[in-house]
């Protein structure tokens, strides 16, 4: 199953140029980029682990893609990772533009858990399969 969380996720994994592109694109617009990683993909786990601290100041996509790959070194093939980047201006002050940029060889999925509640009611809630490992070992 192919986790689509963010922009470009239903397209084919972007290429070094292409992610590039993109960094750029948001530095020339004046954001902050971020480099994030998980092992745990919920959609609702809006909180990944940060790599290093926003680049505020990178004026050139080369700065970040180092970084970038130097996440990829230490969490290749097992890992969620995005590039993210934050407008800090006056009233808007929210993420602009977000996209993984590295997945786990194998992306198990979820499960859509069955629950009856009072009454006749039913709720469904999703769990990702890689949450049955430990943190940490899950890829």
């Amino acid at each position: 199953m192919r986790i689509t969380q963010g922009a470009f996720s239903f397209l084919p994994d972007l290429t070094d140029e292409q992610i590039a592109k993109q960094i750029q694109y948001c530095i020339n617009n004046g954001w902050a980029v971020n480099i994030e990683f998980t092992d745990d993909p919920h959609p609702r786990n809006t909180y990944w682990e940060l790599w290093g601290l926003p680049m505020f100041d990178v004026k050139d996509a080369a700065g970040v893609m180092f970084e970038l790959n130097e996440c990829r070194k230490a969490y290749a093939g097992r890992h969620y990772i995005r590039v993210s980047a934050f407008d800090a201006t006056h009233t808007w002050e929210s993420v602009r533009l977000s996209f993984i940029v590295n997945r786990p060889e194998n992306e198990p999925g979820f499960a859509l858990e069955r629950q009856e509640v009072d009454g006749r009611n039913i709720r469904y809630t999703t769990r990702p399969y890689a949450a049955n490992q430990p943190e940490g070992a899950r890829y």
